[in-house]
């Protein structure tokens, strides 16, 4: 009888960790939106960037997004806020140094989750997430959002280009 309970016991562990292991998820990554020029390590959204955060913010907030993660700058934080608003969801710092072991995170949570990185690390999280090539980002482009979606172990990824934004502020 200790025998078979100690059998069914390690039968469930080892679906656990299977199941761990492959989690079913769709990430939905971007750089974060068109930010100052203003000199400092920590610029603010430009009037552009507000409105692109604003309008993927729509776009994604029927994506059924269950959590949020941002680095923690100014500009990471506030493309990533709409849609937190949007859904009522609270935003979740991660280190961009710590690339490999917030992939491995990642790897571990089913659903789907939303990430704002930067031009020279959201390429590499969604090489790293996929197993796919991704082009690096030049200084100028915000308007490239991820979908990687991972079934069975299997991933897919897609890239969609954003409309660029209309610049309002030489109307003012």
């Amino acid at each position: 009888m200790k025998q078979s309970k100690k059998i069914i016991s390690i039968l469930i562990l080892c679906l656990f960790s299977a199941k761990l292991a492959l989690a079913d998820a769709t990430y939905y990554l971007v750089r974060h939106a068109e930010k100052q020029k203003d000199g400092t390590k920590d610029p603010a959204l430009t009037q552009k960037g507000h409105k692109r955060a604003e309008f993927l913010a729509k776009q994604l907030s029927l994506a059924g997004v269950s959590k949020i993660y941002s680095t923690d700058y100014k500009r990471t934080r506030t493309t990533a806020k709409p849609l937190a608003d949007i859904l009522g969801l609270e935003i979740t710092l991660y280190d961009a140094r710590q690339l490999k072991e917030f992939t491995q995170a990642l790897r571990q949570e089913d659903g789907n989750i939303f990430i704002v990185g930067h031009s020279n690390t959201t390429p590499v999280l969604t090489e790293m997430l996929s197993g796919k090539s991704v082009d690096a980002m030049q200084e100028t482009e915000y308007e490239n959002l991820y979908q990687v979606v991972i079934i069975d172990g299997k991933a897919r990824l897609s890239r969609f280009r954003m409309f660029p934004m209309k610049d309002d502020s030489s109307n003012h």
